[in-house]
């Protein structure tokens, strides 16, 4: 707690300390205030087939985009970030990783390595260096998605698709480290506004669609695959569309979740 220029008191739990908040409390003559240190997070990508960006690419191999991507919006947190790399796909590598990264992280984000056929290891890795919360979510796109602990860390394995990447983190990892953070209220911000457009999906999983919002209302950009990130380039809005109902008119209100700018 401190107290305002009148004396009253105001609850700081939770609270990020902003340009604001240092001016009034210089104004108090406040000098020093207890606050959480700065997060930890280690990330990495899985794959023989990844390089980093400046390599030389062989046959078969592809620039390593979900680990750019995590930097950008990890640093957008205000954490301390652990850069591990590309990890082979091989059970010793990647458990000496796990270990690395629990030893110096307070939570762990890979991609890539917990989709079905390839993730058997990667399975049996976590349960002998800690535990399995689970490792599948009932959305598109995703689906696959890791949580539990290795040593004392959290530990998110999102799979290798890019755009699944973004939509799990901004849905899952995102609130999650803002919680460990200490913030109250961690959830995405959310609206709700009228569809410009009709919608008719199918399947049986909830879905967040890339969207952007236009003079009051919300336009669903292209349904890419997974693997692709351009409407999210473009995108300001996630649209949550759940299982319990799958088509929509025009005008109808829907659910839609802010991304950052």
């Amino acid at each position: 707690h401190f107290g305002d220029a009148q004396g009253r008191e105001q609850s700081q739990v939770g609270r990020i300390v902003r340009p604001a908040d240092l001016g009034l409390l210089a104004s108090l003559g406040i000098a020093e205030v207890s606050v959480r240190r700065r997060l930890r997070v280690a990330f990495f990508s899985t794959g023989d087939e990844l390089r980093s960006v400046g390599e030389p690419l062989a046959h078969g191999q592809v620039y390593d985009s979900n680990r750019y991507t995590l930097f950008g919006m990890l640093s957008r947190l205000d954490v301390e970030l652990i850069d591990m790399g590309v990890v082979r796909d091989d059970p010793a590598a990647l458990e000496a990783a796990m270990r690395t990264a629990a030893g110096c992280a307070d939570a762990i984000v890979s991609s890539g390595g917990v989709s079905v056929g390839e993730a058997d290891f990667t399975r049996e890795i976590m349960a002998r260096l800690g535990d399995v919360a689970f490792w599948t979510v009932a959305m598109r796109p995703g689906r696959p998605l890791a949580f539990g602990w290795v040593g004392e860390a959290f530990y998110f394995g999102l799979p290798g698709n890019p755009r699944a990447v973004m939509v799990l983190y901004q849905e899952y990892v995102l609130p999650y480290l803002r919680a460990m953070q200490g913030s109250t209220d961690p959830w995405p911000r959310t609206d709700h506004v009228p569809l410009a457009q009709a919608l008719t999906v199918k399947g049986d999983r909830a879905e967040f669609r890339a969207a952007r919002l236009e003079a009051g209302r919300v336009r669903l950009l292209a349904d890419e695959g997974s693997h692709m990130l351009r409407s999210l380039i473009d995108a300001d809005a996630l649209v949550y569309l759940p299982t319990e109902k799958r088509s929509w008119n025009e005008g109808d209100m829907i659910e839609v979740h802010l991304l950052p700018r």
